[in-house]
């Protein structure tokens, strides 16, 4: 796929094809609220008897609380254990069927269900998952077998998994205001004491029809949609919300630095720093442009850090960076390093290496030939997801739920295209600063005195 979307953005270069007429062409997508509050995007791609149908709660391990986290995936998981109409596992073995595929995901800012199968199945999919969200049961024993899977999936994941857990460990001292510090999965000790009845309290909270969004993308229309919706969800009430704010960080946390000796045979560096996201910016042009930021570095093979780091000095054995733009609150610009240990390359001198590519950044703007190599293939990398229908609706999920509208996705692009080489240039000088950095140096266990 990499070199899919390489070939495409050099496609897109040599065309000189305006982006913004490709935002332009956009699917027809109709939204409706419901008399309860639940909200419904309906977006039509008809280009296959195929329909995704996505219901998205505005909850997740930010909203949770010290002694309680772990809640939000742990109601997901029980989300598929029965409720009025069906016992345990019965909604999904329907579905199973009639050959549709389903699922459901966790994040810090959401919980979602989803069900991929034929357009003339979706009544179906509807009436499930409405059932669900209006009577759930979540019997005591059901919930005894499925914490013990949560904390063995905790085990298997993270705890067992040196660079998820040192990752886990960083994020808590990186966000050192907001919930984000909060693993999804949630904090061990937590799991080992939750209790059915917290969760029983934590659905009767959150999982309210004026609290999600339902999307629908695929072969439909939006009055097919509006009556089943209607028909399923309509009858539930709407019911009160906790407020929930957004999880900002402080601006200038101070530079933070964590050693972890883990059981690894490599070091490795995670440095960050605390930035806004498009929920949380003041000027949008900012979240862009470090988004564009992060492709100049880690573009592909001719972005900066492969190409100097890696190939150039072979300081590094690997360097990435990545940006999340769409956080409900404050997001974190990140960078990893493993130092080339076989040419003698020192865990220090990696993290000295990324400052000075980040300083490059701050000095100079790069040039409109490496801006529009990295823009093109950034754009080339969103239409390919775009032409998924599951990405699709995934993205409009995911931008209604952190307090967005769908309508960026269809302005993205010619955002995307307006940001300046100057504008990357300011992004660096604004956020990539010490008192905004957090460091993780990842190293070997340390051999104990006995041996």
């Amino acid at each position: 796929m990499p070199q899919m979307i390489c070939r495409a953005a050099a496609l897109l270069l040599g065309l000189g094809l305006s982006l913004t007429v490709l935002a332009a062409e956009s699917q027809p997508t109709h939204e409706f609220v419901l008399d309860n509050g639940l909200k419904v995007i309906v977006r039509e791609d008809h280009r296959a008897p195929v329909v995704v149908s996505q219901l998205w709660y505005k909850v997740g391990s930010s909203y949770e609380s010290p002694g309680q986290t772990g809640l939000s995936h742990a109601l997901e998981h029980m989300m598929f254990k029965g409720s009025r109409k069906l016992g345990p596992g019965e909604a999904s073995r329907i579905l199973r069927e009639l050959g549709a595929e389903e699922n459901a995901f966790t994040s810090d800012d959401y919980t979602a269900y989803y069900q991929v199968l034929a357009r003339d199945r979706l009544a179906v999919a509807l009436e499930l998952e409405a059932d669900r969200m209006a009577s759930l049961r979540l019997p005591p024993e059901e919930f005894e077998r499925e914490i013990q899977v949560i904390m063995e999936e905790r085990r298997l994941r993270t705890d067992d998994k040196p660079n998820a857990l040192a990752f886990e460990r960083f994020q808590a001292m990186a966000y050192p205001s907001s919930g984000y510090h909060i693993p999804t999965i949630g904090w061990m000790a937590d799991l080992k004491r939750m209790a059915v009845e917290e969760l029983r309290r934590w659905y009767e909270a959150w999982y309210a029809p004026n609290n999600a969004t339902l999307v629908v993308v695929g072969d439909v229309t939006v009055d097919e949609v509006r009556t089943l919706a209607q028909r399923y969800f309509g009858p539930i009430e709407r019911q009160p919300v906790p407020i929930a704010k957004a999880p900002l960080e402080l601006d200038e946390p101070g530079e933070r630095r964590l050693t972890l000796h883990l059981n690894t045979q490599l070091p490795s560096l995670i440095m960050a720093f605390n930035v806004p996201s498009l929920s949380t910016a003041e000027s949008a042009t900012s979240v862009h442009a470090l988004r564009l930021a992060a492709a100049v570095l880690d573009g592909g093979y001719s972005a900066r850090l492969p190409s100097r780091l890696e190939r150039g000095e072979e300081l590094v054995t690997g360097a990435s960076a990545w940006y999340d733009a769409y956080a409900r609150g404050d997001s974190l610009f990140v960078l990893s390093a493993a130092p080339n240990v076989q040419k003698g390359h020192s865990i220090e001198e990696a993290e000295a290496g990324l400052w000075r590519e980040l300083e490059a950044l701050k000095n100079a703007p790069p040039t409109e030939d490496e801006l529009e190599r990295v823009r093109a293939q950034v754009i080339a990398g969103l239409v390919y997801e775009r032409d998924s229908i599951t990405q699709q609706a995934t993205t409009i999920g995911q931008l209604e739920t952190v307090g967005l509208s769908w309508k960026l996705m269809d302005q993205e692009l010619a955002a995307l295209e307006a940001v300046t080489a100057e504008d990357i240039q300011q992004a660096a000088r604004t956020y990539f600063t010490r008192p905004r950095l957090s460091v993780a140096h990842v190293l070997p266990e340390e051999p104990k005195d006995d041996e």
